[in-house]
């Protein structure tokens, strides 16, 4: 039996978007929701995350753990996916500072 799968997509080339139009429906752009197994859906995120390009891809499916769910991400974006004791949190990746260096990770702060 498959399992609900979700996948968000912002600025992937349109081939990206026509694979994951075959096997999800897209409520909104962008956004694909669909019932797959799971070797269906690791296929189609392999295939997403080596052709996203200069986009970014997420995707949520069910799992058998504390969250009851996972986080997969492809691209660079500002929010990045970290492991926290067994729980996926999301971090945000700081602005550039004023001279114009590279930005840095904000870490979470002591005792989160």
């Amino acid at each position: 039996m498959g399992t609900m799968v979700v996948i968000s997509t912002t600025a992937v080339p349109d081939r990206v978007r026509g694979s994951l139009s075959r096997w999800m429906v897209e409520p909104k752009a962008g956004l694909y929701v669909g019932t797959m197994s799971a070797r269906v859906r690791e296929r189609l995120w392999t295939a997403v995350s080596e052709t996203v390009g200069e986009g970014a891809a997420v995707c949520l499916h069910t799992a058998d753990n504390e969250q009851g769910f996972v986080i997969l991400t492809a691209g660079e974006r500002r929010r990045q996916v970290v492991d926290f004791d067994g729980l996926q949190l999301v971090q945000f990746l700081a602005r550039p500072d004023e001279d114009g260096g590279e930005p840095e990770w904000q870490e979470l702060p002591e005792g989160w």
